[in-house]
């Protein structure tokens, strides 16, 4: 009888072992399925990736493929589980390695780490002309409990149509040539080796003369032809010396001559394409005359490379002033050669905390009774070895840097600050200007910033006024309207500068939301012998009157002059006659007069 106790433990132990087994199996079981189902999961995830991802065993066998790398290596639809073949090759540095090489030297090298190989060139051996830009990953990863066996994964992104929308990107639609953007691109990529020889850089910038003439008389589809065969003869003519050629604009070409021993070599280039020219077009077996105009700037003569491509325009500009067909060289002015460029462009960024940099104001009278209403804040730079340095010497270099931005918020703290010195001081409200930039104007947060200061100073934004040129109004209108309406929003007034030097057209003026029209100093210089220019000044005052504008008239110089122009209805005057800029000290003295 004492027996039965023990088996029915027995028994118990039995049936407790069986349901853990049960237990273990349909456990292992739900286990397993659920990693088949996450397997399947990471498959399908793969299947639908652009990316192509293939995983290799050690001995080069093809455990999964996803559709982009069946696809791109033209795999067998019994892919699995046998041999990659053909071994497509891939580009390292400038040497071509099997992916079976390569990656055992990436098991030699580098054991399990991560490797990534950006911009590789991966060609299919079966099409060996044929190689795509891609960026190639691989994993190199343990297989089992053992780790004795491995697999690589290996992950490839074609970089096909990115490095197509960037070609597009960097080329003019019709001519193919590349354009401005990789203009500036390649130069600045010249310009960090020039120091490795002591040759000179040029750049030859070319306008073909008259050309919206030339499109008015040919038609859109013969000028356009033109333009596609110029295009081609430059760039032919660019092959053959080694140069590089652009397609700037609508009918401006670049030319960049990296190595150049004399100043007369670039001369005959420019003249060799004049004379092609002459030459170059034939319409119904006639010859059509074409002209251009060349504008040249060396490196180190026409200054530094910072200024180089600026100095071909300008020098262009220079050439189109004397007609057609002329060649001009940009030579720096005895006011450039003066400072160390180089010595100024490193010591902006610190002449701020320095106090270096100082506000000046000129003074803008009331036309009928000449009383000072407002004045101009124009930015000041007394460097600590140089003394005053002129604007047209540093301006360029903050525009450069980027650091234009900066120093505006400085110039508008500055303004702020004095506008409320004098109402703390009772001095009678002046309204005072102060010049954009196209910098500013891009610069994400601008208008903010303009908001943010004036409520912090606490003065009235009627006090203050922005100028923004004609030219830099004209280079990027969406954005420099929507910077400007804010701006308007704000209370601030608006003033178009330097108007009569650019190209607006009516219909830009009629929609620009600017206060003040201030018309240039230089369509004045000469207006008391020139009665041409009188009536362009009484035009143009009598056109910013009809579109709700107030007119200011820079560069006044003499009674003559004030008393003409004033004669004209112009509302405000501004020049030398009156008053030079002047530091805020002796201006306040002024208007306390």
């Amino acid at each position: 009888m004492g027996v039965a106790p023990d088996r029915y433990l027995l028994y118990g132990i039995l049936i407790l072992l069986s349901a853990i087994l049960v237990f273990v199996v349909r456990h292992r079981r739900r286990t397993v399925k659920e990693m088949e189902l996450k397997v399947q999961m990471l498959k399908k995830a793969f299947a639908i990736s652009e990316d192509a991802v293939i995983v290799l065993s050690n001995d080069n066998t093809i455990v999964y493929a996803n559709k982009a790398m069946i696809r791109m290596l033209d795999l067998p639809s019994d892919f699995v589980h046998g041999k990659l073949d053909p071994v497509p090759s891939i580009k390292v540095k400038r040497e071509w390695i099997p992916l079976d090489t390569f990656l055992t030297q990436l098991q030699q090298s580098n054991k399990d780490k991560m490797q990534s190989f950006p911009h590789s060139s991966l060609s299919i051996q079966k099409h060996q002309q044929h190689s795509i830009p891609v960026n190639l990953y691989v994993h190199r990863t343990p297989v089992g409990k053992s780790h004795t066996k491995w697999c690589n994964i290996v992950s490839i992104h074609d970089l096909t149509k990115e490095y197509e929308r960037d070609r597009i990107a960097h080329r003019n639609e019709l001519s193919n040539l590349p354009n401005q953007l990789k203009a500036k691109e390649d130069l600045n990529k010249l310009f960090a080796k020039i120091h490795l020889h002591n040759k000179k850089l040029a750049l030859v910038l070319i306008n073909l003369d008259n050309f919206v003439q030339i499109r008015s008389m040919l038609g859109y589809e013969q000028s356009e032809q033109i333009i596609v065969r110029f295009a081609h003869y430059l760039e032919q003519l660019a092959k053959e010396s080694s140069y590089y050629v652009y397609h700037m604009s609508s009918n401006d070409f670049l030319v960049c001559m990296p190595v150049v021993e004399t100043v007369d070599e670039v001369v005959y280039f420019s003249h060799q394409i004049q004379s092609q020219l002459q030459s170059f077009y034939k319409i119904n077996n006639v010859r059509f005359h074409l002209t251009a105009s060349i504008g040249i700037s060396i490196y180190p003569d026409s200054g530094s490379t910072l200024t180089l491509l600026d100095h071909a325009y300008q020098a262009l500009a220079e050439a189109q002033k004397n007609g057609y067909g002329n060649i001009h060289i940009y030579e720096r002015s005895e006011l450039e050669k003066k400072y160390d460029e180089l010595i100024l462009f490193n010591a902006i960024h610190d002449a701020i905390d320095k106090q270096e940099f100082e506000i000046h104001y000129q003074p803008i009278v009331r036309a009928k009774d000449k009383e000072v209403v407002a004045a101009e804040a124009l930015i000041r730079w007394k460097h600590s070895e140089y003394g005053y340095i002129p604007p047209d010497v540093f301006i360029p270099m903050l525009e450069k840097s980027g650091f234009i931005i900066d120093l505006g918020r400085f110039v508008l703290s500055e303004v702020l600050k004095q506008q409320k010195r004098w109402e703390v001081f009772k001095f009678k409200p002046i309204e005072v200007s102060i010049n954009m930039s196209l910098l500013e104007i891009e610069t994400e947060g601008f208008v903010e910033n303009v908001s943010k200061q004036l409520t912090e100073h606490q003065v009235a934004p009627e006090l203050i006024k922005f100028e923004i040129t004609e030219g830099v109004a004209m280079e990027n209108e969406s954005q420099a309207d929507r910077q400007l309406q804010a701006l308007k929003k704000l209370g601030v007034s608006i003033a178009l500068d330097d108007f009569g030097t650019g190209y607006t057209s009516f219909a830009y003026l009629k929609k620009f939301p600017a206060d003040i029209l201030k018309i240039d100093k230089s369509l004045i210089d000469y207006i008391l012998d020139n009665e041409e220019d009188q009536r362009i000044i009484r035009a143009m005052i009598e056109l910013g009157h009809n579109l709700g504008m107030k007119i200011v008239v820079e560069g006044i110089e003499n009674k003559e002059m004030v008393d003409l122009i004033g004669s004209y209805g112009c509302d405000y005057m501004q020049g030398y006659y009156f008053s030079k800029p002047l530091p805020a000290y002796e201006f306040q003295e002024m208007i306390r007069r």
